[in-house]
């Protein structure tokens, strides 16, 4: 009997995005030659941003309030 582990799209191990080390290493590199050390706080700090604002938008609810103001004096029965 073969109890060997079967490594399908399911299996996730010690990857990320089926990325392993060496290809998230890599990509760091890439990205820190081409924005350099200085910008990367500034890149993080966007990006974070960026992440909370959909949290919150994704949390709220998607439901529009209609309902007229009440006592605002501007009705539509009062034409001069």
């Amino acid at each position: 009997m073969c109890l060997a582990r079967r490594r399908g799209p399911a299996y996730s191990g010690s990857t990320m995005f089926g990325l392993g080390v060496g290809e998230l290493a890599i990509i760091l590199i890439i990205v820190l030659i081409i924005f350099g050390a200085g910008k990367l706080p500034e890149i993080g700090e966007g990006l974070g941003k960026g992440i909370r604002s959909f949290r919150k938008a994704v949390k709220t609810s998607d439901e529009i309030d209609v309902t007229p103001e009440q006592g605002s004096g501007k009705g539509t029965d009062e034409q001069s």
